[in-house]
């Protein structure tokens, strides 16, 4: 399954979030990580040391999210920009321009 506006594709199926227990604000693209590391949790205990591969990939995807919906909302803005007032007046951009980007 594939998200308009997003270069991440879903890996986990609604059965299987629905199966894992995931809240609806946490089905996204990074849901597929979420489940094992739920599972990890559980496991052991909640203790904050353990886990920890798990929880940083996790969280890593998050932050790709996110960064990604930055980088949209920059070109949305920039374009609306242009549209309004040509060469006028230059945009301070949300997040800084990266190599790969």
């Amino acid at each position: 399954m594939e998200v308009p506006g997003s270069s991440k594709k879903m890996i986990a199926t609604q059965e299987e979030m629905v199966e894992a227990k995931v809240p609806i604000p946490y089905r996204d693209q990074c849901a597929h990580l979420l489940i094992p590391l739920n599972k990890c949790r559980q496991a052991e205990f909640y203790l904050p040391w353990k886990c920890e591969a798990e929880r940083h990939t996790y969280e890593k995807c998050e932050y790709e999210l996110v960064m990604e919906r930055m980088l949209q909302m920059q070109k949305i803005r920039e374009r609306e920009a242009q549209l309004k007032a040509p060469q006028s007046a230059q945009s301070i951009p949300l997040a800084p321009k990266t190599a790969n980007a």
